[in-house]
């Protein structure tokens, strides 16, 4: 075999090894754990992030319901896709037990206060530090998503910009798990 063919093939064979690692980098975690009772899921790391309007909202006064942690921006794109089904989701499962919360990585609230009120979005938003990213495992990019159980552990986690139908099945899926 010529060099010139092994060399093609070698870089063949690293891009499709790439490929796959990041495809399975991006899969969600399994939620079988939920059904089985199973509880290897770690818990989701507590804060205390303040409000774009300056009040502290703490991560663990929502335990017991089902929480969509989003760390997002206004200025990512695939963000600002997501957003309108997340008002969705909040509206419809809102009085069944979901609580989503978005996680502003904008340097400063002064994007985000408009941001709010022209998607209307209807859940709390709060601003998040490179302190908080590295709690949920370092945000490296955005959008990326966790799908917290009523006991307080991440049962999914999605990185990039996810089907709602998805968000809606694992939402479903753990509001009906007791």
């Amino acid at each position: 075999m010529r060099p010139t063919t092994r060399l093609a093939l070698a870089t063949i064979a690293l891009v499709l090894g790439a490929v796959v690692v990041v495809y399975f980098e991006r899969l969600p975690h399994s939620l079988s754990a939920v059904s089985s009772g199973a509880t290897k899921h770690q818990l989701a790391p507590d804060f205390t992030l303040p409000t774009p309007d300056g009040r502290d909202l703490q991560l663990s006064s929502y335990r017991g319901k089902v929480v969509l942690l989003d760390f997002w921006a206004t200025w990512c794109d695939p963000c600002r896709e997501e957003i309108p089904h997340f008002v969705e989701l909040q509206q419809k499962y809102g009085n069944r037990g979901l609580q989503i919360i978005g996680v502003s990585m904008d340097d400063s609230p002064e994007p985000v206060r408009p941001f709010y009120q022209r998607f209307h979005m209807n859940y709390p938003v709060v601003m998040g530090t490179a302190k908080t990213g590295e709690l949920y495992g370092g945000i490296l990019g955005l959008p990326i998503s966790f799908l917290i159980g009523r006991d307080g552990r991440i049962y999914a986690k999605h990185i990039g910009a996810t089907d709602a139908s998805v968000f809606e099945r694992e939402i479903k899926h753990l509001i009906e798990t007791p």
